[in-house]
Order: C-alpha cells, then structure tokens, then sequence
C-alpha cells in the first residue's frame, strides 16, 4: 500500500507503514503520529487502566483535527 498524502502530491513511490485508526487511510512515515493511549479494561464491574501505555498512529490530518 502507498501513503494517501503522498499520492495526492503526485508521488506514488512511498510505502504506507500503517493505517490512521481514525480515517483508516494508509500513510508513510513522514505523514504518520504515533501517540500514546491508555487501555481500559473491565475487570469486574471497574475498568482496570493498564500501566503502560499503548501506540496508536495517526495520520497528519487527524492528529491536527483532533488537537484543534
């Protein structure tokens, strides 16, 4: 897969390293965020919050949408 940024700029030579897990659109490096989340899972009647954090990636345009 090719990153979508890429493509709209008319280079169709990059190599997507994952997808938005807000859009879903293949990005490359360049165009990727990687943030930190924190995990909830339930345990019982209470959410348990994990003690490390998780990656989740994102591409420019939402991690800008989503900071605004």
């Amino acid at each position: 897969m090719h990153c979508y940024d890429c493509a709209q700029d008319g280079r169709n030579d990059t190599t997507g390293i994952g997808a938005c897990t807000r859009c879903g659109l293949f990005t490359c490096a360049d165009h990727s965020r990687i943030l930190r989340t924190t995990v909830q899972r339930p345990i019982g009647v209470i959410p348990m919050t994990s003690v490390r954090p998780a990656r989740r990636l994102v591409c420019g345009s939402c991690r800008t949408a989503e900071a605004s």
